[in-house]
């Protein structure tokens, strides 16, 4: 059967690795073109090589920080000069940093989080919805986590960065009734990316014990969910999904094999 997705444009952020890498090769390989954009270009021009090369009419890219408004606002300027219409908007671009309790957590991590997570997320929203209003059956699916409806120690600032990102969601899910656009939630549980080597701040070692004894998800298993939500018939929407490995039955509930 054939994608609903194929030849609609697909504008993914965070694309350079993780979760945005995966999901720019699977909207690839069902066919839709793509408007990539990333802080570190080198990565980002070798993610749209891969898309092509899977099968995307068009791989396109441009730098993008989603904590800049300038940024965004000349990302925006380059989508214009590209197309005239988004067909799905994926809000991508995020991540934690630190895993500190609150009483010792640092200005320059909660800031981090909140304008890449939140105010990215609201700025490329903004920017884009323009050129997906005139087209119904379009969607914005924003990359949220587990973590807006768990919390846990050390991540008071993430959490409440993402559940800022799913109220989000279910405003613009209300803005947006009557024009035919859709707005999804997708949640991650326990995920192997470069998620936790951002958060520890290059230290690969703790990076590596978050997932010990686990098979976690990949940044595969979150993509091709992805391109499912965006690919329902123009009448469904998929509000809210959260997905979570087997291993994961709450943020605190893991099953961890021994070592061999």
């Amino acid at each position: 059967m054939s994608s609903r997705l194929a030849s609609q444009w697909v504008l993914i952020t965070g694309a350079s690795s993780g979760f945005g890498a995966a999901a720019a090769k699977a909207f690839a390989a069902a066919g839709a073109r793509l408007l990539l954009g990333a802080r570190r270009l080198d990565k980002l021009a070798t993610v749209a090589a891969a898309a092509r090369s899977l099968g995307a009419p068009q791989a396109l890219y441009h730098a993008l920080d989603v904590a800049q408004t300038a940024s965004v606002t000349t990302f925006a300027e380059w989508v214009r000069t590209m197309t005239g219409r988004v067909d799905v908007l994926v809000n991508n671009a995020g991540g934690a940093h630190g895993l500190d309790p609150v009483e010792n957590a640092r200005d320059a991590d909660w800031e981090a989080m909140f304008q890449s997570n939140v105010l990215g997320t609201l700025r490329v929203t903004r920017a884009m919805l323009p050129l997906m209003k005139p087209y119904p059956g379009g969607i914005v699916i924003n990359l949220g986590s587990v973590a807006a409806r768990e919390a846990y120690e050390g991540g008071a600032a993430y959490c409440a960065a993402k559940a800022g990102v799913l109220q989000i969601t279910r405003a613009l899910r209300l803005e947006l009734l009557g024009t035919g656009l859709r707005v999804a939630t997708v949640d991650p549980g326990m995920a192997e990316t470069e998620f936790s080597l951002v958060r520890f701040k290059g230290d690969a070692a703790r990076a590596a014990k978050v997932y010990e004894g686990v098979q976690p998800l990949t940044a595969e298993d979150v993509a091709e969910a992805l391109v499912w939500v965006a690919d329902r018939p123009p009448h469904v929407c998929v509000d809210e999904m959260v997905i979570k490995c087997t291993d994961q039955a709450a943020v605190h509930k893991v099953h961890r094999r021994p070592r061999a």
